[in-house]
């Protein structure tokens, strides 16, 4: 099926840079079986191993890859309350800690019937804080994606020593359903060590805080929402707009990713004095990303799905950020784009692994040996050229 001849005319320099499979394979899983079907065919090359995230679920694994630190695991609560287990990158060199939301506060923690953003909290989340607030650090790296929650953060900042009340001052839990009842937020009992430390959230979405296009009405139906429950949501998420407007002068309103996951990225701006990002260009910096590509010919780089948001942030949106004269080369599971929206991609090379497979079962328990195929078949296209 492939040329014998595996000698290319001189040395190639291939980027290996994907997001994760998500539900199939890390982003290092997809670099192992790229590179192990790249070198059944092709002698000649320079590969340097690159995983990405965007923010989300895998960003630690992936900033473990990059940074001398090591796995701190702390007992918290889920999103319903319950005691989990849940890990963060700690760098003690470096005074970091790298927190990914969803180790504490995710939806993968709950069942499908569990799933209720009136009922969950980011309480979890907050107490991870406390923990590498105690560790000593300098800076923290939130990320906030997959979440469970729509709380705008209220559980986290009440795992802070933030006291939430409503208007007959009676404390509030922190909840999704208790934005609606909302009036004041006291500050006197926080965890002073927050204004210490410098906090940057990864952040992979833009969506305002409420509206049409905000976190309720677009995100809260995934985590188990109905349509009353969403008209809650949105109500509650502006009724946190107007209290924070009026108790610390902070206009949340047009404030891109104010809405990502579920008004998380409004509460850390709040509560930690956070700075939002986009996930990609945090990840990209902590890897060094810009400047081991420079000599690169190629990049390849994947998802599991490319489709339209794709275009919003995204690891693979990243890595055209970046590219000058490279050329890349993207193997995904699933391909849902038109023809013109392929077209602004302006990519080089396009493997599509579920072609490989009988279905999208097959597809996604074999996604390894399908990768590695589609790496053996770009390599011998390499060869030729």
């Amino acid at each position: 099926m492939f040329p014998d001849d595996k000698k290319l005319s001189k040395m190639v320099k291939i980027a290996i840079a994907p997001d994760k499979f998500k539900g199939s394979l890390t982003g290092l899983e997809f670099c192992k079986a790229v590179e192990k079907g790249l070198r059944k065919h092709a002698d000649n090359l320079e590969i340097v191993n690159l995983p990405l995230a965007d923010g989300g679920d895998g960003t630690v694994e992936v900033l473990k890859y990059y940074l001398d630190g090591e796995l701190i695991s702390v007992p918290v609560n889920d999103p319903l309350g319950r005691e989990v287990t849940a890990s963060y990158l700690y760098s003690e060199g470096k005074r970091t800690a790298f927190i990914e939301m969803a180790e504490a506060s995710g939806i993968r923690l709950l069942s499908d019937e569990e799933a209720n953003p009136l009922l969950t909290s980011t309480y979890g989340t907050g107490e991870l804080i406390n923990d590498a607030l105690d560790r000593g650090v300098e800076h923290i790296i939130l990320g906030i994606g997959g979440s469970a929650t729509n709380d705008a953060g209220l559980g986290m900042a009440r795992a802070l020593g933030y006291r939430l009340l409503d208007n007959d001052m009676r404390e509030l839990k922190g909840m999704g359903k208790d934005l609606m009842d909302l009036d004041s937020i006291d500050t006197r009992q926080v965890n002073r060590k927050i204004k210490e430390v410098r906090f940057d959230v990864a952040c992979d979405v833009d969506n305002p805080l409420y509206g049409p296009d905000g976190a309720a009405y677009v995100y809260a139906p995934q985590k188990g929402a109905n349509s009353e429950m969403v008209e809650d949501l949105d109500f509650g998420l502006f009724t946190f707009y107007e209290v924070v407007n009026l108790e610390f002068g902070i206009d949340l309103k047009n404030v891109k990713g104010a809405g990502a996951a579920g008004g998380l990225g409004a509460g850390c701006m709040v509560f930690l004095n956070a700075k939002l990002n986009s996930g990609i260009e945090l990840i990209k910096q902590e890897a060094q990303f810009n400047d081991k590509i420079k000599d690169a010919d190629w990049i390849i780089t994947g998802e599991g799905k490319l489709d339209s948001q794709t275009f919003s942030g995204k690891v693979i949106r990243g890595i055209m950020d970046s590219i000058t004269y490279q050329k890349i080369a993207l193997f995904c599971g699933q391909v849902d784009l038109n023809e013109e929206e392929l077209k602004q991609l302006k990519i080089d090379h396009l493997s599509q692994i579920s072609s490989y497979a009988k279905d999208v079962n097959d597809s996604i328990q074999n996604s390894e040996k399908y990768l590695e195929k589609a790496a053996e078949e770009f390599a011998s296209i390499l060869r030729i050229n």
